[in-house]
This record gives structure tokens, C-alpha cells and sequence, in this order.
């Protein structure tokens, strides 16, 4: 069988793991597991189930049955279904890390059969992740205005991709791909994820609750001030200090209003996955993130935005993941081509 490939040009370093801060060589499984989490997000959007691999309601359930995102990136008891090497354009290995810059090609290697859906799915995940996200680790680093801290490591923006060509051509319709990942041959059953901090919900995790702008990016102007810091609902003077028992907590790091059930969210706590992202490179300019029904919704995030952005129209500028899927089966959204 013919390997699909995918070509990428690299805007920003590729994180995909590594120890004290560095990134030492490409590893290939942190790269997998950014396409797991895209995919996964993929398929919710379209109105199927992915289970949190990392949860104790991970598949298989308790009838040997898998979800769509474990058929093809595997699970207890059940292999991945491709091996991936990332190549040159020589169609040489590589080995050592992604800088910014170099065109990459995802090589897809079929170790059991991998059907037209499948390589659909994958390829529009990709397509999504390269146009409206970013792939692989440290994507959750905020942006900063100020010189004296731009460069710093955790300012830097990592994974910032550009979808060159793919050799694969998806046949199916939105609909197809629809009824694919809503067959009764999947663990299709709701689970609510557990932890040992209590009970999550991870469906928010979805392509119809995405939503995204381009070239604009949230950060930190200044001690006194953050744009990204507005949009979390947090305040802003990062000079204040404020003692909670016998710690002492930057005034940043508190809630303009504890009470707001938006900002709670927004802002979420340390070890919970982000829901808002952004980025300042100029070539890959953009913000995203998620919604939650009941929480958060789509024109709270839009205001938020407003107040953060001089001259904002949300009509213009703010795309819902709806919106992208649309983008996605038409020629002019280029979806033909993945």
C-alpha cells in the first residue's frame, strides 16, 4: 500500500519532547499525539466519539469496543495502524529537531488496512491544525509585548505550521464522513471522564466549538497590562502582590471576579488543557480556543475579544469551527485538496 504523505512548511520550531527545557531530536510520539488530539477534536465536530485516552474511561469499553479516534491511533489491545516518519524533501529521515523554516513531510505507512475515511479525517485534522492551530508541545506559551521578555523561552511561539501539498485526495463528502464516525460499529456511548480531582467533561474538545482569529494575538504589554489577560478575566497589574496564607500570589494570577462561571473556565487551573491559545508570528498570526455550552459561549468570547482588540468586528474576523468545516469540503477553502 502507498503511504500518504503530507508536506508542511515550518513557521515556528516543532516541539515534540524533551528534558531541562530542549527540545534534543524529533520524537515522533509527541508529534502522534498532537494529531491524536486534533483528530480526536475532528471527529466530535462531525458528531462522533472520542474518548480521553489518558482517562480511566479510555477505551476498549466493557464490550471490546473502540472509538473511532482509538481504531486509528490505537488502544489497549489494539496497535496503531500506521507508522509515522517525518522526512526532507530529499525523502531523507529526519532525526533532529524542527526548527523554523523547513519543509517537512508526514509519511504515513500503512501497517494494517486504513480506509478512505481514515486518511479523510486525518488529512482535514492536519489541514485544521496547520490553517486555524498549531501541532505538537508548547503551543500553550503566551506571547509577550515587552523587550525585556519576548525572547524568553516561555514567550516563544512552537508549532506554527503551513499545509503545503498532500498526495491524497479525500473522495468523501461531509456527510459520508459524518455517517463513518456515527456507526454503530464504534463505542459511540457518552462517557463523562473521571480523575482524581473529580469529574470532567473533555467533549468541549470539539470542532463545533471551536472558534478562531486571524492575525491577531493576545499578550502582555507592559506590568500594568495584558490583552491575554482580559480575555481570561484576570487582572492585570502584574506589580501587585497579594498574600493568600503563606504564599504570596501575583495580582495577575487572581480573578477580576471569582464569581464569573466564564473566567473560572477560561482560566482554568495548573495540569487542566487550555482553552484559549495565541501566537504573534507575523506569517502565522492567530488566536483560538473552545467553548463550553452552559459556561462559555461564542459571543461571550467574541465580547471578551472586543474589549482586548482596538477595532475588532467579530463579524468579519472570528470563525467558528462550524464555519471551518464548511471551508473544508469547498474548492475555495482549498478541502478538495486534502
Amino acid at each position: 500500500m502507498t503511504p500518504m504523505e503530507i508536506e508542511l512548511r515550518t513557521l515556528t520550531p516543532l516541539w515534540t519532547g524533551g528534558v531541562d527545557q530542549v527540545c534534543d531530536r524529533l520524537h515522533e510520539t509527541g508529534l502522534i499525539g498532537s494529531l491524536r488530539w486534533w483528530y480526536e477534536a475532528l471527529v466530535r465536530g462531525l458528531g462522533g466519539y472520542a474518548c480521553d485516552p489518558t482517562s480511566q474511561d479510555r477505551c476498549p469499553d466493557e464490550n471490546g469496543k473502540r472509538c473511532a479516534a482509538c481504531e486509528l491511533f490505537g488502544c489497549t489491545g489494539w496497535a496503531r495502524k500506521f507508522r509515522l516518519r517525518v522526512l526532507n524533501r530529499n525523502g531523507e529521515l529526519i532525526e533532529k529537531d524542527i526548527g523554523a523554516g523547513q519543509e517537512i513531510v508526514l509519511q504515513f505507512i500503512d501497517l494494517r488496512p486504513i480506509s478512505e475515511e481514515e486518511k479523510c479525517l486525518l488529512s482535514k485534522a492536519i489541514w485544521i491544525a496547520a490553517t486555524y492551530g498549531a501541532l505538537g508541545g508548547k503551543t500553550i506559551f503566551k506571547p509577550s509585548d515587552e523587550a525585556s521578555r519576548k525572547n524568553a523561552l516561555h514567550h516563544q511561539d512552537f508549532g506554527l505550521v503551513q499545509f503545503v501539498s498532500s498526495d491524497f485526495h479525500c473522495t468523501k463528502t461531509l456527510d459520508e464522513l459524518k455517517a463513518y464516525i456515527s456507526s454503530l460499529e464504534w463505542r459511540s456511548c457518552l462517557h463523562i471522564y473521571r480523575d482524581k480531582d473529580g469529574v470532567h467533561d473533555y467533549s468541549w474538545v470539539s470542532l463545533d466549538k471551536f472558534w478562531c482569529v486571524k492575525n491577531r494575538y493576545l499578550a502582555r504589554q507592559s506590568l500594568q497590562g495584558s490583552t491575554f489577560n482580559v480575555v481570561l478575566g484576570k487582572k492585570q497589574d502584574k506589580r501587585v502582590k497579594q498574600r493568600q496564607g503563606k504564599r504570596v500570589i501575583r495580582w495577575s494570577d487572581l480573578m477580576e471576579n471569582p464569581s464569573d462561571k466564564v473566567s473560572r473556565w477560561l482560566a482554568g487551573r495548573q495540569q487542566e488543557s487550555k482553552k484559549v491559545f495565541s501566537f504573534s508570528h507575523p506569517e502565522g498570526k492567530r488566536t483560538f480556543g473552545f467553548v463550553k455550552p452552559g459556561v462559555v459561549n461564542f459571543d461571550d468570547i467574541k465580547q471578551r475579544l472586543k474589549q482586548a482588540w482596538t477595532g475588532f468586528n467579530p463579524n468579519n474576523e472570528f470563525l467558528t469551527g462550524e464555519q471551518i468545516l464548511e471551508l473544508l469540503f469547498s474548492s475555495e477553502g482549498g478541502g478538495n485538496d486534502v
